[in-house]
């Protein structure tokens, strides 16, 4: 068992990574971080527990630490941070001297040699940790996933863009409310309600996305060659994450050989058989009401993405659209950390 810690574990997202690591056969929680005002307490004590299933057992008489490298055991090897992220920004990579943290803050995405990962779309950018740590003198080094809505779009836009010319994708989005978190949106703000803004959202989904889908050589990336945009809106739905992608191409295309591209897709860590990877990284659905985020946001244990309404565009040439849900604090979040922490101790430990 290889011990792990969390940073940021009262949080919703640290709590997320606390119910699916409780499960976990390869990692042992052992170290358990938040602010100062939840230092010293019990685990049980310190957290106010928002999840549907209950506080696992094992976690509840941990001690909280401070989030100081000073603070966590040095036999704990992977630390999973949800920190905010100006704070990120300048904890993280304290941490990243010594241990591996894999971060689901937005602080490090971008910076150029740390790795933004989807271990089935981009494996190959690991290759920048050994950049990383010559860099920085590090011995340990920090690995980042995307935001939740871009791990959605992106994960379903890799079997198209490995198949097929993109020339410009659209994107609407109908965000969960936990991807703000317990205190991100007020309840008369989104209950009979829609809110067309989140901030940073749009740019990052427009970014990132690029980024993943682009390519490394010499430690560089280069982004995908085609043009993106996005508009991100917040709804009154507690998970789950539901996009509407339109994409054109340069050609003309078959429906059904798409539809047979998307749901064939397999990845690195389906090859490996990674405890947290979903049978099928994609799972295209047939049902004209489908996907909805009640409904398929659990699938593959909250790791798959379901694709639904997979059709032509009737007004543009070469072109389809179609309608995605994801789970914004699995996949899009702990799951995303936890996955890219399997693939780092499967290939480079």
């Amino acid at each position: 068992m290889i011990k792990v810690g969390v940073l940021g574990a009262t949080g919703m997202v640290g709590q997320r990574f606390i119910e699916i690591l409780d499960k976990h056969p390869d990692f042992d929680i052992s170290a358990l971080a938040a602010s100062s005002k939840s230092a010293g307490k019990r685990y049980e004590d310190a957290t106010t527990w928002y999840l549907e299933n209950s506080m696992p057992e094992s976690v509840k008489d941990i001690i909280v630490s401070e989030t100081d490298p000073n603070a966590i055991d040095n036999n704990v090897e992977i630390l999973f941070s949800s920190l905010p992220t100006e704070f990120a920004k300048v904890v993280e990579p304290k941490f990243g001297e010594n241990f591996i943290v894999a971060s689901n803050a937005s602080a490090m995405r971008m910076v150029d040699d740390i790795p933004l990962v989807i271990p089935e779309v981009n494996p190959e950018f690991l290759d920048l940790i050994e950049v990383q740590q010559k860099n920085r003198g590090w011995n340990g080094f920090i690995v980042t996933n995307p935001n939740c809505s871009t791990i959605a779009l992106a994960l379903t836009l890799k079997p198209i863009h490995d198949n097929y010319n993109i020339n410009r994708v659209h994107v609407s989005t109908m965000q969960a409310v936990s991807g703000a978190g317990y205190n991100g949106v007020p309840s008369m703000a989104i209950v009979d309600n829609l809110v067309p803004f989140i901030s940073g959202e749009e740019e990052k989904m427009e970014s990132e996305t690029l980024h993943i889908l682009g390519t490394i050589n010499d430690g560089t990336i280069k982004d995908a060659d085609f043009n993106l945009s996005a508009s991100c809106n917040r709804v009154a739905v507690l998970d789950g994450h539901t996009e509407s992608v339109f994409i054109d191409l340069d050609e003309d295309i078959n429906i059904l050989d798409l539809k047979n591209k998307m749901s064939n897709f397999k990845g690195l860590p389906q090859k490996l058989n990674l405890f947290s990877a979903p049978k099928n990284p994609v799972i295209v659905t047939e049902e004209e009401n489908r996907p909805q985020p009640r409904m398929d946001r659990n699938a593959g244990n909250g790791m798959s993405i379901t694709v639904g309404r997979l059709r032509k565009d009737k007004v543009f040439n070469n072109s389809f659209k179609y309608t995605l849900v994801g789970h914004n604090t699995v996949r899009g979040a702990a799951g995303a950390s936890i996955l890219n922490a399997e693939l780092i101790v499967k290939e480079l430990l």
